[in-house]
């Protein structure tokens, strides 16, 4: 048995192997041999059966199976020989007689380009009083509650409407209601309907002409003006709740009050803002790392990677509710996004072994603890992902990151950008 390696185009290479047709004979017979002392034929008792019917019925699934066996004996012996890394699966083809050839990638040698060409912009921002209040605010309508009033129906009020609509004398699917709760301003339905129902008292009818945009999603109604004739039923007002004792206790504040709900947001705050600035930092960093750092990646790593995006999303798909056959999706849409991480990823492998970054045990520690800060008992937490040796290792890999992009960022062209908290919430 030998073999030998051609370099093909990129990181394809090709292993012929030279196959022993009499030792494959001799394991085939052997392995029928032992086969049928147990096999069982009809009309012959277990081990009865004749030799020649054994290899009949079985030959040709046991020569594949020796077949296999020496193939991948043959192939990992001949690239541990070459010292060949290899990538992937490799695609067997016969190549004449006791001849195959053995097709395959290997691993890229990446060698890290000059870190000072990468520039990252890093943002800066501080909690303020007004972000505490602002996040308050959003705390207190989320607990809003409404009171009926007997007076006009104003933006912010919650209403509930009997209307019909009709399009020519006609009544059309859709444009029929009872008891509709609606509340004015927040933009759930046509600002012209809404803007009609605005003034109106509980009790009242109206009738108006509202005009469906040219896009509307109902394309029988696009561009099409509807009559509407509708009824308030009931105005409530919106209450909001007082910041107070029993407020701060709603949010699981126990002591306090107040002052302490206070600082809690702030505390949240200042931890979120800090992972949207590392989140921001890493992506430029992992960008500026593939900038400087060209190299070719494996074509079969990269539809592994493809074809696993695009079973979780049809998974999820499918976990929403969505049935198989409704769900088209092309491996074409996954295939930029699984280039790039598995390019990252051979990128910061090689990248840890050469500058010996490993995940120190305290910032494991620190990031557990991180994640379970906001969980009412963080200790249960934190032994969630102790009990598990994958948890874990997932959070090994995320302080492995977080010590490449530290690394990198002390020899990047790093510029400082100052900017609100909450023009730094809205974007991830």
């Amino acid at each position: 048995m030998s073999a030998t390696v051609e370099t093909l185009e990129g990181l394809e290479r090709r292993v012929t192997l030279n196959l022993n047709p009499a030792e494959i004979d001799a394991e085939v017979n052997k392995r029928l041999q032992k086969l049928s002392r147990n096999v069982k034929l009809d009309g012959f008792r277990p081990g009865k059966a004749p030799a020649k019917m054994v290899a009949l019925r079985y030959g040709g699934e046991v020569r594949g199976e020796v077949l296999g066996d020496a193939l991948q004996k043959a192939f990992f012996a001949a690239v541990e020989a070459d010292k060949l890394d290899v990538a992937g699966y490799p695609r067997f083809e016969p190549a004449g007689e006791g001849a195959f050839t053995a097709t395959f990638e290997v691993y890229p040698e990446v060698s890290v380009g000059d870190l000072g060409q990468i520039k990252v912009t890093r943002p800066v921002a501080e909690v303020s009083d007004a972000d505490v209040e602002r996040t308050l605010d959003v705390l207190r309508k989320q607990r809003v509650r409404f009171n009926a009033v007997e007076r006009a129906a104003a933006n912010g009020d919650r209403v509930h409407i009997d209307y019909l609509g009709k399009i020519d004398g006609v009544a059309f699917q859709g444009g029929e209601a009872k008891d509709f709760p609606l509340i004015l301003g927040e933009g759930r339905t046509l600002p012209d309907f809404e803007g009609s129902l605005a003034g109106m008292q509980a009790g009242e009818s109206k009738t108006f002409e509202v005009k469906f945009p040219d896009d509307y999603f109902a394309k029988e109604l696009a561009g099409k003006t509807a009559t509407f004739e509708a009824t308030m039923k009931s105005v409530h007002a919106a209450v909001l709740p007082e910041v107070d004792e029993a407020f701060a206790q709603s949010l699981g504040i126990k002591e306090g009050g107040p002052a302490k709900l206070k600082e809690e947001i702030a505390a949240n705050l200042d931890r979120e803002a800090r992972r949207r600035i590392q989140a921001r930092l890493k992506e430029q960093v992992m960008d500026g790392l593939l900038a400087v750092t060209p190299f070719d990646v494996p074509n079969g790593l990269v539809a592994m990677e493809t074809r696993s995006l695009m079973e979780h999303a049809v998974n999820d798909l499918k976990a929403r509710g969505m049935k198989e056959q409704d769900i088209k999706l092309s491996e074409q849409v996954f295939e930029p996004q699984a280039k790039r991480r598995v390019a990252l990823s051979l990128l910061l492998n090689s990248f840890a072994r050469a500058h010996e970054i490993g995940a120190e045990e305290d910032k494991v520690r620190a990031k557990v603890d991180e994640f379970a800060q906001s969980y009412e008992d963080p200790s249960e937490v934190v032994a969630w992902y102790y009990q598990d040796a994958n948890r874990l290792r997932e959070v090994k890999a995320m302080v492995v990151e977080d010590n490449v992009v530290d690394l990198v960022l002390q020899k990047a062209q790093v510029t400082d950008e100052p900017t609100t908290l909450e023009n730094l919430m809205g974007k991830a």
